[in-house]
């Protein structure tokens, strides 16, 4: 019995004292904490005012450098917050163990203040820097992100709305910072664009889960089934595609008075985008979307020629 507890110790991974808080150790902490890898998803923030043209003036350049840090404070709030909120989970996790607030790096009552000053700053400072309706879609997304980190992330399917309408919001309030009408087609294409990608990171997380069967990182994985999640990720890629193809199509484009009908043709580049992004999806290995796209160079060059091609529609040559 003896041989048998000193062996179960020995494949137990040591825990871990505290790392001790320093006066460099702290900031980088809280830097690690606002997860800047994630900041490349706000540069969905030119989305709007790029689909418009809008995008090379001075004024929509600083403009959109300001929406562009208001947002990453917004995101990087929700993040301290949420780490602190888990920390106790998170000591017990392999892998969120590392996290800096998990570790001792950044004291959990730190991660709560700098959070909340930073949730309440962004709002305020748009209202001044911006206009009203971009701090009032900044303070529904930290109210939006806030729940879903207490409670809608246990919920089955609100999760993956939530999820897409952060990534939605972030398309839109470029646009309503330069007081940009926005298309139907533009929300309803990124929208879709935006479960496509979401549902394809659960469906693979899933299928991760199914083949390890040792648990899930997320406990709502195991309320759904591989075959609802690949649903949702085809049915809301065939919708994406569908709505690009008719704002493409749509007359009165820019591209219609061009030397060739160049936002006709970004269809084409933005469906095999879609079909190259599916491959990962229907794999089982589509993780966080920025990772898919950099990583994959096909996937990449694809994004370019369709970069391209819209950009040339827009500038209606």
């Amino acid at each position: 019995m003896a041989e048998r507890t000193a062996l179960v110790e020995q494949r137990r991974p040591p825990r871990q004292a505290p790392a001790a808080v320093g006066p460099v150790g702290l900031p980088l902490g809280l830097l690690r904490t606002a997860r800047p890898r994630q900041w490349v998803k706000n540069v969905l923030v030119v989305a709007a005012p790029a689909a418009a043209g809008e995008l090379f003036s001075r004024t929509a350049a600083v403009q959109l450098a300001l929406v562009f840090a208001l947002f990453t404070a917004a995101a990087s709030a929700v993040y301290l917050i949420n780490d602190a909120r888990d920390a106790e989970a998170d000591r017990a996790h392999p892998t969120k163990c590392r996290r800096p607030v998990a570790a001792g790096h950044v004291p959990v009552p730190v991660a709560y203040a700098v959070g909340g000053v930073l949730a309440v700053l962004a709002p305020l400072a748009a209202v001044f820097l911006c206009n009203p309706m971009t701090s009032a879609l900044l303070t529904a997304y930290l109210g939006m992100q806030l729940a879903y980190c207490v409670s809608l992330k246990h919920v089955l399917v609100v999760d993956l709305v939530v999820v897409t309408t952060g990534f939605l919001m972030r398309a839109m309030i470029g646009g309503l910072a330069l007081e940009i009408p926005l298309s139907r087609w533009f929300l309803i294409t990124t929208g879709f664009g935006a479960l496509f990608m979401v549902a394809a990171k659960r469906y693979s997380e899933s299928v991760g889960v199914e083949d390890a069967r040792t648990g899930a990182t997320r406990a709502l994985l195991t309320e759904y089934t591989a075959g609802y999640l690949r649903f949702v990720w085809q049915l809301a890629a065939g919708v994406a595609v569908l709505a690009y193809c008719l704002w493409a199509m749509e007359s009165g484009g820019v591209a219609d008075a061009g030397l060739l009908p160049w936002r006709q043709l970004s269809m084409v580049a933005f469906i095999l985008a879609v079909l190259r992004y599916a491959v990962f999806a229907d794999r089982g290995t589509a993780g966080e979307p920025e990772d898919v796209v950099l990583r994959d160079r096909p996937l990449a060059l694809i994004g370019l020629v369709w970069l391209a091609l819209y950009a040339l529609a827009v500038a209606d040559l």
